[in-house]
């Protein structure tokens, strides 16, 4: 994942090429950091976490009864 964003930094520094400031570069990187993330959380997940939550549930039930 940290090598994804630091491909997506290295390909949007180059299109820029000169930034004003360092809070502008800043900028840039907490962006695509956001970005990155928001597509990570809306992603496909392999596993459904609901499965296993339920699963948890049904084994504490089962071990208080």
């Amino acid at each position: 994942m940290l090598e994804r964003l630091n491909q997506e930094v290295k390909l949007r520094t180059l299109v820029v090429r000169i930034f004003p400031s360092q809070q502008s570069c800043l900028r840039l990187v907490r962006a695509l950091a956001v970005e990155i993330h928001e597509n990570w959380l809306e992603a496909t997940r392999y596993l459904n976490m609901d499965h296993l939550r339920e699963h948890k549930k049904e084994s504490l039930r089962a071990l208080a009864a």
